[in-house]
């Protein structure tokens, strides 16, 4: 009898171990993602917030993901009235040489016409064409090499780290047959990396959101030729490509070298939530957009934007501030907005908040001064994750989800009478404990 409720007994928590395990693996499972690129990221677009992360501060040859900034800067010098999408430029002999050049796929400009930016543009994003580019670095900056040297300064403003220039194209300079941009060298290749393409990709879909209109085309016409979009991920009309179709996606630049492999920065949008996906050094046309579903699927799937602390809300034993000079001896505070982020679905209990109380407000004695305004910010509320990974934000890895940390009273100062009376009795208070001391 002893020797079956024994063998019960281990049954039981042989079952229960298993069961325990198999539940942790599921969601040990549903907190990863793997991607076979060499390097990998993919951002709320939004908030700016990493969701995942893979080497991401690598810096790799972007191939024609390059082409971004270019784009960038010309959106730019759109917007601040220095270009109009209809000025008009003639195509120099070095972007016709690239155009005419076979190994680069070209599509052949013509000399002595006159090219608008719009066209230029348009096939630039779309065809990913290298001649217009060159052309578009032209007419903004006189030559290639002094348009490399404002890619450079943009880069550096945007908070790219990990990030170098030497050509507007992606083409590697060493199959440029010496022809490369003044002031680079035969052997520079342009570096960036999935996070830095991931930041020039956040500035472009959230400072430019018509830049989606032209890179969501599946095709175009360019010189009354069709050009067909190398972003596979889009809805195109042929039957090869309808299985690479990812709903949402309406952007931005693919890239391939030799050097880089085939690379892919991607944005979709679905039900109101944008994402933004990196993959660089896959292995093939198909791997990229491949990989890039994934972390697509990750990003809408398993991450949800999320209401973590409400409004007004308050930490108990940490939301009273003493209050100096004031009809009240102290002030509550709270929360003036909720605290939201997507976070992986399941990890609400890892995240907790802290008050920063905004130290140039307090007097020696850790107190405010009266009078104070029901609603004013005394500090930040910080939201931090307790466990496991998490990723930061995209254009600061030390950021933290904040809302402000207001008074939620008024709290006003005494008058003089009441101050005098206060400063009467802390003085004999004083002098009292003074005397104490002596006996």
């Amino acid at each position: 009898m002893v020797s079956q409720l024994k063998n019960k007994v281990v049954m039981l928590l042989i079952l229960t171990l298993a069961s325990f395990v198999f539940i942790q693996a599921d969601v040990i499972e549903a907190k990863q993602v793997e991607t076979k690129a060499k390097t990998a990221i993919i951002v709320d677009a939004d908030t700016g917030k990493v969701l995942y992360a893979k080497d991401a501060d690598e810096a790799l040859p972007p191939a024609s993901m390059t082409k971004m900034m270019t784009q960038y800067i010309v959106l730019e010098k759109i917007a601040d009235g220095e270009f109009d999408w209809e000025d008009t430029t003639e195509i120099s002999d070095y972007p016709y040489w690239i155009s005419s050049n076979n190994k680069f796929s070209g599509l052949g400009l013509t000399q002595d016409k006159d090219y608008t930016i719009k066209s230029l543009y348009e096939a630039m994003v779309i065809y990913s064409d290298n001649g217009t580019t060159v052309a578009l670095a032209e007419m903004v900056s006189g030559s290639e090499g002094e348009f490399v040297k404002l890619m450079n300064e943009k880069a550096a403003e945007l908070g790219m780290e990990n990030t170098e220039f030497y050509n507007s194209s992606g083409i590697d300079n060493d199959t440029l047959d010496g022809r490369h941009p003044e002031g680079t060298k035969k052997d520079d290749s342009n570096l960036m990396s999935a996070r830095d393409a991931a930041v020039l990709a956040y500035h472009i879909v959230n400072d430019y959101p018509e830049a989606l209109e032209v890179s969501s085309k599946p095709s175009s016409t360019f010189d009354d030729h069709e050009i067909i979009n190398y972003n596979w991920m889009l809805k195109h009309d042929r039957e090869f490509l309808k299985d690479f179709y990812y709903e949402g996606v309406d952007g931005l630049k693919t890239g391939h070298t030799e050097l880089a492999g085939y690379t892919f920065t991607g944005t979709a949008e679905r039900d109101g939530k944008r994402l933004i996906a990196v993959v660089m050094k896959t292995k093939s046309e198909e791997a990229r957009f491949q990989e890039t579903a994934k972390l697509f699927d990750y990003g809408f799937n398993d991450f949800k934007e999320t209401e973590l602390f409400p409004a007004n809300y308050q930490i108990e034993d940490e939301s009273t501030i003493p209050v100096e000079k004031g009809k009240e001896k102290s002030v509550q505070v709270a929360t003036e907005e909720a605290l939201s982020i997507p976070i992986l679905q399941g990890t609400e209990k890892e995240y907790h908040v802290e008050y920063k109380i905004d130290e140039s407000l307090l007097n020696e004695a850790g107190e405010l001064s009266a009078p104070i305004k029901k609603g004013e910010k005394v500090g930040v509320a910080e939201l931090s994750f307790d466990e496991g990974e998490d990723f930061g934000y995209i254009l600061n890895s030390e950021k933290k989800a904040t809302v402000d940390l207001v008074a939620t009273e008024n709290v006003e100062k005494k008058n003089w009478f009441s101050l005098m009376l206060s400063a009467i009795g802390q003085f004999f208070v004083s002098l009292f404990d003074k005397i104490k001391g002596l006996f």
